[in-house]
Order: structure tokens, then sequence, then C-alpha cells
């Protein structure tokens, strides 16, 4: 559970009012987030939350043996399938993979697609990476989110209903990543892995990091730092963790 959800307060007559959440993951590729949080993502949907996965790329360079444009279109048919399998909504960006700017551009994209999507909470890669691409995906969409809640920055209306950003834990984004929050998945792993199996690289024989083993794992150690079964982590800013009291809690 991401937050305590609002009460809706309206007559029998009133149409049925929108979810609590609207969660808006954003990877740089087909895959990231649904490994990541794809169980978290299972739980709200299940819940009646929106979900929205948005794949900045494809991720269409990473199979040796076939050609970005073929990959490309296969693994835009596992992220259709995978994001079925989540109760989730899918976008793609128009960037290419390995080739992600960390410029205006891209920006203003992720900003329209916040401002049409209206999220409560975005979750997205951690801004130390290995890889350049998710890097450049957690710069691009922190700033994003400050540029949809401004006035003339574009044409669509300001969205200023995003009540916090999180950070997911990716093997690839480890550099001074550290578990702030833990959410409980405990019995949805099972549906998360027909999800994530979806990709043909999760489930073997393009690459040789074993996916799914290692998020897996992952869960199973998460969970017992968290007293649970399983769960998945998840940083925030440090500016996120500041406390005030009045008096010794």
């Amino acid at each position: 559970m991401l937050i305590a959800a609002f009460i809706f307060l309206a007559s029998t007559q009133a149409a049925a009012p929108p979810p609590a959440r609207t969660i808006l993951a954003i990877g740089a590729h087909a895959g990231d987030m649904e490994l990541t949080c794809g169980a978290l993502l299972l739980k709200e949907t299940r819940r009646g939350d929106r979900v929205v996965l948005l794949h900045l790329t494809l991720g269409e360079r990473g199979n040796p043996k076939l050609s970005p444009e073929a990959y490309g279109e296969q693994k835009r048919g596992e992220a259709a399938a995978a994001a079925a399998e989540l109760g989730a909504e899918v976008m793609f960006g128009p960037f290419r993979d390995g080739e992600l700017p960390n410029n205006q551009e891209a920006r203003r994209y992720v900003a329209a697609v916040i401002r049409q999507v209206r999220p409560t909470h975005v979750i997205t890669h951690w801004r130390e990476s290995m890889h350049k691409d998710h890097a450049t995906t957690s710069t691009v969409v922190d700033d994003a989110v400050l540029l949809a809640s401004l006035e003339g920055v574009a044409t669509e209306a300001p969205w200023r209903g995003v009540r916090s950003v999180w950070y997911a834990e990716n093997w690839e984004d480890a550099e001074r990543f550290a578990p702030y929050l833990y959410v409980d998945v405990t019995d949805l792993i099972p549906q998360w892995k027909k999800a994530v199996t979806r990709y043909e690289f999760v489930r073997g024989g393009i690459s040789s990091f074993a996916y799914l083993d290692y998020y897996t794992a992952l869960a199973t150690v998460r969970g017992a730092e968290a007293r649970k079964g399983q769960a998945v982590a998840f940083d925030i800013a440090p500016y996120g963790k500041r406390r005030i009291l009045d008096d010794v809690p």
C-alpha cells in the first residue's frame, strides 16, 4: 500500500470516483519497471488503483541475434503482454535504446505524459547507475515532474498532483541506493513471475544475467529485513526523509 486511500463522498447517482492513486512507472527500457517494482504495481491494480507503465525506449539493442527493429517489435509485444498480466496500461516513448537524450526534448515529452496521465505517484530509476539510460531517465523524470507543474511550459494544463517520486531497486543502479521504503508483496510473486517472463530476456537465453532468480531472491531478502514474507524496496530523495517533530516521539 503506498498511502491511505482518500474517502470520496458521493451520492448513489454520482459517477464512480477516480482511483485514489494513479501510479506512473517510468523505465528506460521495456522490462525495467516490471522487474524492479512489478509486484508492487500488481498489488496496486488489485486494489483498484490505476497503473501506467511508460517505457522511454524498447531496449531494442539488447539481443545480439536480432536486429534492433526486429527485437524492438518483439519487446513491444512482450511489454503489452506483461502490462496485461499486471493489470496496467502501457505507453512507449519515442527514444532509442542507448541514445536516450538528457535534454529539454526528453523532459518536455515526459512532462506531457505526466499531464496526460495525472499520476499521484511516480516510480523510476535511482539517479546513479552503470547504465547511461537509467541515470538519464532518473534525471529527466525528476525535472519533468517540476515542468509538468508549471504554467506556460506547454499547452496542456499543469499537473501538480504528484505526491511523491520513488526510486526502484535495480541491480544496475546500486551505487548509493539505500532502501528506505519497503512494501509487502507476499503471495504476489507467482503472478509477478508470470508477468515478467513474458519477456524473453527474463526467461533466459539472451543475457547471462539471471534476472528472475536475482529479483526473486531480492524480494525474499527485503522481506526478511521488513519482517514480511517478501517485499520490494525503494529509495526517495534526501529531502523527503526530513522529519519535523514537536517532541520526542
